[in-house]
């Protein structure tokens, strides 16, 4: 029997690290694909202006030069413009991306796609530095959510474990008497 319970709790102490971990790491990576993006979009920029090469070719080299995620961003879109304009690729490329980010980081990133292939350079550049601004104000929120969830989790995941690992010393009627002592002092 006790060979039970320590078996139970080890199990019940690898889940809950687990969980917390994989919780945590999910608002480091939006953070991390933020940055990736915004690395992708200052290449752009620079591509744009200095090389004049088409879009299509410039978002193959951009996903090369990227993680996975977002780089598979700039590929899709890459394939896509072959058969559909900038704007509906970009958009599409988006919506089927499987990302950590936000609604609200989505909608930034899909914003760019107003403008792109349809005006001049300088209205592709304008259109790139307004994203790049409000990627900016993202990946502030990103990085407080990220402190304040990473120790959140981490302490959870702790507490977590001291409790189960109390509760499952406790024999039946002490926890009887536990339950009966919470419940009125709610």
């Amino acid at each position: 029997m006790l060979i039970i319970k320590f078996i139970s709790l080890g199990i019940i102490l690898i889940l809950s690290s687990y969980a917390g971990i994989i919780l945590s790491n999910k608002y480091k990576n939006r953070l991390i694909e933020l940055k990736e993006i915004k690395k992708g979009l200052n290449i752009f920029e620079t591509k744009i202006k200095y090389t004049y090469e088409p879009v299509p070719e410039i978002f193959k080299e951009i996903s090369d030069n990227l993680i996975s995620n977002i780089g598979d961003i700039f590929k899709n879109a890459s394939n896509k413009m072959d058969k559909d304009t900038a704007k509906d690729s970009w958009i599409q490329a988006i919506e089927e991306s499987k990302t950590n980010m936000k609604k609200e980081d989505l909608e930034v990133i899909k914003d760019l796609g107003k403008l792109l292939g349809k005006t001049d350079i300088e209205g592709q550049i304008s259109q790139i530095e307004l994203t790049d601004k409000f990627l900016d104000t993202n990946i502030e929120n990103a990085e407080k959510e990220y402190i304040k969830n990473n120790k959140l989790y981490k302490t959870l995941r702790c507490c977590f474990r001291t409790c189960i690992s109390y509760c499952s010393y406790i024999k039946m009627k002490q926890r009887r008497r536990l339950w009966i002592l919470t419940y009125f002092l709610k």
